[in-house]
């Protein structure tokens, strides 16, 4: 079972890599400052909402590993003492 999903997943991601376009790098993406996406959202005054749900996204991922981390940690202690 593990060996099928290895190699699953390794004909995934070959899929994944062989789907890539393959653009050419010029002297002009070396020298280029301007990140358009960015400075549309700074314009508009978004940056601030895509900051903000970005950190809410992961202060609740690490809230939610504590918790499971606390879990897991109450359970270990339980098999050690033998109580099932």
């Amino acid at each position: 079972m593990r060996k099928t999903l290895v190699i699953l997943l390794f004909f995934m991601l070959s899929f994944i890599a062989g789907g890539q376009d393959k653009i050419p790098i010029t002297e002009q993406d070396y020298t280029n400052s301007e990140v358009e996406m960015a400075d549309k959202f700074r314009a508009d005054g978004k940056i601030y909402v895509l900051t903000g749900i970005i950190l809410v996204i992961l202060f609740g991922t690490i809230f939610y590993l504590v918790i499971i981390d606390r879990k897991v940690g109450r359970l270990e202690k339980e098999v050690r003492n033998g109580n099932h």
